[in-house]
């Protein structure tokens, strides 16, 4: 039997308010796309809306993947729009951002798994907005090697890849992914472009340890990675994995501390904290 747990008093959440939130949504709305802050029910969508900030969710709300924490639709996925880059790329101009997050539902049925419509989105925004820095968040591309390379050299400033939990938990929360692959990617990525930002998170309180926490945070430290986001796991519906523990804000600033003691160039630790949250202060 689950144990339902009560949010407890440092998980607020806001409420939808004010003319940017709803011009946000609007524009989204207009160019028919879908974000990650709705289809995974994050909760800081009305913060971020309300600065006009949204993180683009590519190739569609269907994911071949069915990942245990995610809210994120599984079945077969429609096939990729070959104008959506050009829509993002509106939608980046409309709102005027000076810095974009791009992802993805994992397309494993594709055989670059999207890399070249990752790369297509960047080079529309890129030309539609030159002076707006662009963040890829992409899925682990199984791992081919070519298909990281596309986006890596595309026009991308930051190459964000979630590694989001201990390799104790992998087959539990991450089926069809490996930990091992995911460090290789952000390696390689690195290693292709060494001026290339690199980023990653991580998810807590599915049942990991603080020893567990660290270790996970010196591997991915030793692959070159330089910023990490580090949050609060919250259950998107019944249908997800429990909360197995909610971390005192106490304990994300003293594991924040550890990760920069590691070297990293910016880290982000909260409750609330995603992968994209406050993601233009994360390459200055």
């Amino acid at each position: 039997m689950t144990v339902k747990r009560r949010l407890p008093e440092w998980i607020r959440v806001k409420l939808p308010h004010g003319e940017s939130f709803f011009e946000t949504r609007r524009i989204v709305k207009e160019f028919s796309l879908n974000t990650v802050c709705e289809e995974a029910r994050c909760p800081n969508m009305a913060e971020c809306w309300a600065n006009r900030t949204a993180t683009f969710m590519l190739l569609g709300d269907t994911c071949t993947r069915n990942c245990s924490f995610c809210a994120v639709a599984h079945g077969r996925p429609a096939p990729p729009d070959p104008a959506e880059p050009s829509r993002v790329a509106a939608a980046v101009a409309k709102l005027g951002l000076q810095h974009v997050v791009v992802t993805s539902v994992d397309r494993d049925d594709l055989p670059d798994g999207g890399a070249d419509h990752f790369r297509a989105t960047a080079l529309a925004i890129r030309r539609a907005l030159p002076e707006c820095t662009i963040e890829m968040l992409v899925p682990d591309f199984r791992p081919d090697a070519a298909a990281i390379d596309i986006v890596v050299d595309a026009p991308v400033d930051v190459l964000n890849h979630n590694v989001e939990t201990i390799p104790r938990l992998y087959k539990r929360v991450r089926p069809g992914a490996t930990y091992e692959r995911s460090l290789a990617l952000l390696r390689r990525a690195k290693l292709r472009r060494a001026g290339l930002r690199t980023k990653t998170g991580l998810m807590l309180g599915l049942g990991e340890t603080r020893a567990e926490i660290e270790a996970t945070l010196r591997d991915i430290a030793d692959v070159g990675c330089e910023i990490v986001t580090l949050g609060q796991y919250l259950r998107p519906t019944a249908a997800q994995l429990p909360v197995e523990r909610f971390l005192t804000p106490a304990e994300f600033e003293e594991i924040g501390a550890h990760a920069r003691d590691l070297g990293f160039r910016h880290v982000e630790s909260g409750p609330l904290v995603r992968s994209s949250y406050h993601a233009w202060s994360h390459i200055g």
